[in-house]
């Protein structure tokens, strides 16, 4: 079963499950396909994360996450007057920080692949040479940053034409293609050595970015022990450390949970909205202070993520009132021992992977590398460009998380995999920023606490609070009238926006039986059975 956002990208990774190939094997098909036919997150020029299941006592978790180029600087985005000049950190080539993708997709393979890495590709060397429809969606996205395209590229790009995208066009990404068949060919040293190197260094140099040979070759991805944690006995969850904060706040959040029969306080009433905003609210003021790559900073993964902590953290919570953020600090530790997208897959050996990757903003810093044809992330945002200043997911940072050359910059994603009773149960993931967590957040939630189908808990409505700003965000249709006032007369202040994260994810029901589920706000697709 393979879950993505994109149904070439679903059918490509099904091929290869069909060939005898493991899940890290349909990893390879669909990530590059998706970096073909889903260029605003599918990428080569960005990172990410991925847990991978071996077995049930064999889990791993691999950050490809970006990194900071040497050249890289503290102060690099404040201007003299003190200001941050967030066109440069968001939107061009100095946003870029080093790309770890092609890395970490490599690595996974050579360590748990099985087929040939060059038959991995063909899919996605194919859908780039010879083009592939694109969907409404997509069209509408791509005429959305038509201009940026333009105006922050010195050439002529496929993704720029003056009259607008419409559903059914045919693009052709030939450039691309020649890129991709270099990496076919060379593996990861096809792209942060020779030919694409020297590509993205140009690149780089023509509109003052700060990549350089010396980067490129330096960057590596790293293995770790994922973050582990038990909900209500029975389940087990794994997901990602540092340089994620996800896992680490999605645990604190679900410690919280832990304290309380959240299913006799209903789905959706006032008192577990209640309830699920205030966890998030702390679990928000604790990433805003103590996460960031932990490799730079000492990041207190036990204390934020031990039970007692958590009892004690959720200890202030008025069952009638909500708790101003300028109120509510960060936890004293005490204790020790929007875009981007998810796929998730498992094979028949019992294998899964769930893997989160992303550029950052839609086309991450729109600039597309002349003669490579993929685009550049705009990552470094993600750093607290100056401390206690939102970023362009509106996130609050501090000194953990401040900008340092070799540094991987904090992140909200969150791929996991969950077993229940050391037997797979769900590998899931979402798009989002700031709200991936919460949203995955709410799955397991409305899974494991309200006892719902895979289908009904990501269909069903979503609401986010994030600490800073001081706003419950919803979706259309969350909240009823009566809810609505109860809630501000809670003190919330309410805020509808569009819909947010697009959960990907593959429930394995008691029986063995495999449902795949694609988000319903978006274009996702599920491929097998």
């Amino acid at each position: 079963m393979v879950v993505t956002a994109h149904p070439l990208a679903s059918e490509a990774g099904l091929i290869i499950l069909k060939k005898g190939g493991n899940a890290i094997d349909a990893m390879v098909a669909v990530h590059f396909v998706l970096a073909v036919v889903y260029q605003r997150a599918g990428n080569i020029g960005g990172g990410g994360y991925l847990i991978y299941r071996r077995n049930h006592y064999n889990i791993q978790a691999l950050d490809f996450r970006e990194t900071a180029p040497e050249l890289a600087s503290r102060n690099m985005y404040i201007q003299q007057n003190g200001h941050i000049n967030d066109s440069v950190s968001k939107d061009g080539h100095l946003a870029s920080g080093i790309p770890g993708s092609v890395a970490g997709v490599y690595d996974a393979h050579k360590a748990n692949g099985t087929l040939p890495w060059k038959t991995l590709l063909q899919s996605a060397i194919s859908y780039a040479e010879n083009g592939f429809l694109l969907t409404e969606k997509e069209a509408e996205e791509l005429n959305n940053n038509r201009l940026d395209f333009k105006r922050l590229n010195n050439h002529q790009t496929v993704f720029y034409q003056d009259i607008p995208w419409k559903a059914g066009d045919k693009i052709v990404q030939k450039d691309l293609a020649k890129t991709l068949r270099i990496i076919q060919k060379y593996g990861k040293d096809g792209f942060y050595k020779g030919a694409i190197a020297d590509l993205i260094v140009k690149e780089m140099k023509s509109g003052g970015g700060i990549i350089t040979h010396k980067d490129l070759s330096q960057y590596k991805p790293i293995w770790h022990q994922p973050i582990e944690f038990t909900y209500r006995d029975s389940f087990t969850v794994y997901t990602m450390p540092p340089s994620s904060a996800g896992g680490m706040i999605l645990n604190e959040m679900m410690n919280m949970s832990e304290t309380i029969n959240l299913h006799s306080l209903g789905f959706h009433t006032t008192a577990s909205i209640h309830w699920l905003a205030e966890t998030e609210k702390r679990a928000y003021a604790d990433r805003a202070v103590y996460c960031g790559d932990a490799d730079y900073y000492h990041v207190p993964i036990y204390g934020l993520t031990a039970k007692k902590y958590a009892k004690h953290r959720i200890s202030t919570f008025n069952p009638t009132k909500t708790i101003p953020s300028k109120q509510m600090k960060e936890g004293t530790l005490q204790y020790t021992s929007e875009e981007t997208t998810h796929y998730s897959i498992v094979d028949s050996y019992g294998q899964a992977v769930s893997v989160t990757t992303t550029l950052n903003g839609n086309y991450g810093s729109r600039v597309i590398v002349k003669g490579a044809g993929f685009v550049l992330n705009n990552e470094m945002d993600d750093f607290s460009v100056k401390p206690g200043t939102p970023n362009m997911f509106g996130l609050i940072g501090a000194e953990a998380n401040a900008i340092q050359p070799g540094k991987r910059m904090l992140s909200s994603m969150t791929p996991l995999i969950v077993q229940k009773n050391d037997s797979l149960f769900l590998i899931a993931g979402t798009p989002g920023g700031a709200t991936i967590t919460t949203s995955m957040y709410q799955l397991l939630i409305n899974m494991i606490d309200f006892n719902m189908s895979l289908q009904q808990a990501i269909y069903s409505p979503r609401f986010h609070h994030q600490w800073l700003p001081d706003i419950l965000y919803h979706e259309a249709d969350c909240f009823d009238t009566a809810t609505k006032k109860e809630l501000e007369q809670f003190g919330y202040t309410l805020k509808q926006r569009s819909a947010f994260g697009r959960i990907d994810a593959i429930y394995i029901a008691p029986d063995a039986s495999i449902e795949g589920i694609g988000d319903n706000r978006g274009d996702d697709s599920a491929s097998g059975e």
